[in-house]
């Protein structure tokens, strides 16, 4: 797969790599940090994370805006892995989780100046033909570094090291990434002029249109992942494991996210999305129902983040097949926008429904309206066909 991808497509994946390596030493323990070490329920849970990923969402539409306006695509990239990188450590010395909030959103921040830039500098730089082998490279190379912080915080953990301290150390992971973009992040593609006229929404190709509708309603389904983290430490598993059960999560999305990118350049995008989206609705429908079985909810966990992996690559793939060349940029920006804007609602619907009704509702739910958005979905590819 390296043989045929750029220079620009594989820096990114191991600046990816690196980036998530420093950041989940850091997620899969933070919705414990917050109602163990620091007192916050549920709902609090939902709100930092809400608020955290709403900002991420509204500034991958900005940066899109302004990448396909003449800002350079690189320094909006390195721009925001800095943010990322400097803010993340600090959680570790919270004393409350107002702190928590303050510096996850900047963390968020950071996370939104660069997605829709560097999402369209790895669209420009491969041809259609492999372009969601490209997307799903990256996906793996970020799902890796992923695997890669949950394992590094479990060693740590199991070395009687404290969690605000595993929050420190994320630092040196970061540092390297930062390094890496500098020295290692050369010769971007040319982006096109800057557009005429301004993006319209009935000018879009309905495959556009369709997947933007659709991956929205989704996100209103989306369970945040802190909340997975509780289900799972429900359902028997303890805290010292919950980074193991997180990096080998995140090593399925590792090994589902590449192939699954791949086989989108020869079943179709469309195809692709359908299937993992219905995977996770039946997923759900089996999260509701909590088993004491460690085996159990370590497999209905794993099955649950390969499924989001599978569809990853042939999204961001499909916008970039169907996106007009000088605004790219900005679609993948409404594209981010959409999916975690909404996640806002969703986190503290779902938060508030497990508060005060109970999980199996909260989860019900989400399969739910997992469901319509998968029919919307299908309804709008049967008109694009027509």
């Amino acid at each position: 797969m390296l043989r045929i991808l750029p220079r620009t497509v594989i820096v990114l994946g191991f600046v990816s790599l690196l980036n998530d390596t420093a950041s989940e030493m850091i997620t899969p323990l933070l919705p414990l940090f917050l109602t163990a070490s620091l007192g916050a329920g549920p709902a609090v849970v939902g709100l930092v994370e809400g608020v955290a990923e709403a900002a991420a969402s509204i500034l991958k539409f900005v940066s899109g805006w302004l990448a396909d306006r003449g800002w350079s695509r690189k320094k909006l990239v390195i721009g925001g892995y800095v943010v990322s990188n400097v803010a993340r450590p600090f959680i570790g010395l919270a004393l409350g989780w107002t702190w928590v909030l303050v510096l996850r959103f900047l963390d968020r921040v950071g996370k939104g100046l660069r997605t829709a830039p560097r999402d369209a500098v790895i669209a420009a730089s491969v041809d259609t033909s492999v372009r969601g082998r490209a997307f799903g490279f990256h996906r793996a190379m970020d799902h890796a570094g992923a695997m890669l912080g949950p394992l590094i915080a479990f060693l740590l953990l199991y070395w009687g090291t404290a969690i605000e301290d595993v929050f420190l150390l994320s630092v040196i992971p970061g540092t390297l990434l930062i390094l890496l973009l500098i020295f290692g992040l050369k010769d971007l593609p040319q982006p096109p002029p800057p557009p005429s006229t301004p993006l319209r929404w009935r000018l879009l190709d309905l495959h556009v249109k369709g997947l933007l509708i659709a991956s929205g309603a989704l996100a209103i389904a989306t369970v945040p992942e802190a909340f997975l983290v509780l289900w799972a430490n429900q359902g028997g598993i303890e805290i010292v494991w919950v980074p193991l059960l997180w990096a080998l999560a995140h090593g399925v999305k590792a090994l589902v996210a590449a192939p699954a990118g791949a086989l989108s350049d020869r079943l179709g995008r469309v195809r692709v999305v359908f299937i993992g989206w219905v995977a996770r609705f039946f997923l759900l429908i089996a999260f509701a129902q909590l088993s004491s079985d460690g085996l159990a909810v370590w497999g209905l966990f794993l099955a649950f983040m390969a499924a989001s992996a599978f569809s990853e690559g042939a999204e961001r793939a499909l916008i970039g097949d169907f996106a007009p060349a000088d605004q790219k940029a900005t679609v993948f920006g409404i594209y981010h926008l959409l999916n975690g804007l909404l996640i806002l609602p969703a986190a503290l619907l779902f938060g508030v429904i497990w508060q005060w009704f109970g999980m199996t509702y909260a989860f019900f739910t989400a399969a739910f309206l997992t469901a319509i958005s998968s029919a919307v979905l299908l309804f709008l590819a049967q008109r694009v066909k027509r």
